[in-house]
């Protein structure tokens, strides 16, 4: 099935002096996600931002807004996060432990769509339980915590096999991937089975509208 290519740029790797204008050139450029890294310093050893600069930008935009919850617990803080204007929730499986099917009826509660992540180490058929549960499934194609990393090469064949494990259930979710992900190296996670596309410095690092074009399979 040929299914659309969604550039989600993350914006960890934005200019915060001037994120506003940023958000809105990769709304031009082609983008339709904005991908928002939430990180605790304990789930991953990095804290990155929370719900004030969500709200904030929230009121600048309506890209659809794709939350990454990288946070231990992440069932206390679902209803904030929809409140504040996520409108896809995605956890990581091995961050809800004993509480993921409770994490995703309060997503879905709240109005927003789900979705369930897993670590480059966590195999695929752990998600088997929720498949049909979710709307996005997102593997993590470098350790989380951290922009700028390079693609684990061995998470290409986690897409494949993700993508082979929904087809046998009659499912056609999303596969977000998130890491490393480059204009060289997007149509490896493609062929593979993703469709969803996190992209930081790959983004934002230099022209960004040239940038969006290439990752979006643009000619120049």
């Amino acid at each position: 099935m040929n299914r659309e290519r969604i550039i989600s740029p993350s914006i960890l790797a934005a200019d915060f002096n001037i994120l506003g204008e940023q958000i809105q050139e990769v709304k031009r450029s082609g983008a339709k996600y904005l991908h928002i890294d939430v990180m605790d310093g304990m789930f991953v050893p990095s804290i990155s931002f929370g719900m004030p600069v969500i709200s904030s930008i929230r009121k600048q935009t309506d890209l659809f807004f794709d939350v990454h919850l990288m946070i231990m617990e992440p069932i206390r803080y679902v209803e904030e996060f929809a409140r504040i204007g996520a409108d896809m929730v995605t956890f990581h499986l091995e961050a809800a432990r004993g509480l993921v099917d409770e994490t995703i009826e309060r997503i879905h509660k709240a109005g927003c769509r789900a979705g369930i992540s897993i670590k480059p180490a966590t195999p695929a058929e752990e998600l088997l339980p929720w498949l049909e549960k979710v709307e996005m499934i997102l593997i993590m194609t470098v350790e989380p915590g951290f922009g700028g990393q390079k693609y684990i090469p061995f998470s290409t064949e986690k897409i494949r096999q993700t993508r082979q494990l929904l087809t046998a259930h009659g499912l056609d979710t999303d596969i977000e991937v998130d890491g490393g992900i480059t204009a060289d190296n997007i149509g490896v996670v493609t062929e593979a089975g993703a469709n969803v596309i996190v992209a930081g410095s790959s983004v934002f690092g230099g022209n960004i509208a040239e940038n969006v074009r290439r990752l979006l399979g643009q000619h120049q």
